[in-house]
């Protein structure tokens, strides 16, 4: 019963099939944790979303940027980008079922692998969090994208503002902190503020920030942080992050770690070459 912890597919079915039968992934058996950017800049973002429904309770899905900016799109709240590859799933005679079980989908997850906590994120995680807490705002995300207030939080859902967490921000400004630390964080100062414009390796962070997970006094550091997100950072296994973004949809690689059971965190690398040749991007 081994545990894949995946990073971004983006579309890329062919890849994904392709690293599932090199690890012989049995939905039977073995469990997926996707890391968010399940779809779009990709050729087949359809054939990704119905392959993982399909699944069912053996495949967990975090959302990413772009798995929000496609539901906001699918809500009428927000343009398609010119880069964007959606058109075909919002054509798509199953859309309304896919932008359902989309929305279904968390923000955050924990795991316990033996003696460590492993959270699970698509970007990244505000120093000031514990695990507990950001899978606590995680879940006040996902509430709001699975009531009847979903199309108002896509309306409202889009800014770099607040740029730093507190803990008694209410309403949209809550919300928008806690979606851009999950989904879209790279760099930040030591007090936790955000940096949005910034999207190159660790070394170009701007003066006075730096990766997330390199703030002293995180307080995550105790704990394993597993994220996507971030392509242009490149392989990161350390003892409490691991940056699982390997650009596939840029002409990368799709990054999985293969656990084999749940009372070792003993994790492997495993990648398969993906034949989409892109510009970099986000």
């Amino acid at each position: 019963m081994a545990l894949y912890l995946i990073g971004d597919i983006q579309g890329c079915d062919d890849a994904l099939a392709q690293l599932l039968h090199h690890v012989d992934f049995s939905p039977s058996r073995d469990t997926l944790y996707v890391l968010g950017d399940l779809v779009n800049r990709g050729p087949d973002s359809v054939a990704v979303v119905r392959r993982l429904m399909a699944y069912g309770s053996s495949a967990h899905c975090l959302l990413g940027n772009h798995d929000l900016h496609l539901l906001a799109v699918a809500h009428g709240c927000r343009p398609p980008k010119r880069k964007d590859t959606l058109t075909p799933l919002l054509e798509d005679p199953g859309r309304d079922a896919m932008v359902h079980w989309l929305r279904h989908q968390g923000l955050a997850h924990r795991e316990v692998i033996g003696t460590r906590t492993v959270l699970m994120v698509h970007a990244g995680v505000l120093p000031q969090w514990s695990a507990n807490q950001a899978v606590s705002l995680a879940r006040e995300v996902e509430a709001v994208l699975q009531s009847n207030a979903a199309r108002d939080f896509f309306a409202t859902m889009y800014g770099d503002a607040p740029s730093r967490w507190h803990d008694d921000l209410k309403g949209h400004d809550r919300i928008r902190v806690i979606v851009n630390a999950l989904t879209r964080l790279r760099f930040c100062d030591a007090q936790g503020t955000m940096e949005f414009s910034a999207k190159g390796p660790a070394a170009s962070a701007p003066d006075g920030c730096m990766p997330w997970f390199d703030v002293p006094g995180r307080q995550t550091a105790r704990d394993i942080v597993a994220f996507g997100h971030w392509s242009t950072l490149g392989w990161l296994g350390r003892e409490d992050v691991y940056a699982l973004d390997q650009g596939c949809v840029w002409g990368g690689q799709l990054a999985a770690l293969r656990v084999s059971d749940r009372q070792h965190w003993s994790p492997e690398l495993i990648t398969v070459d993906c034949p989409q040749m892109q510009a970099p991007g986000t």
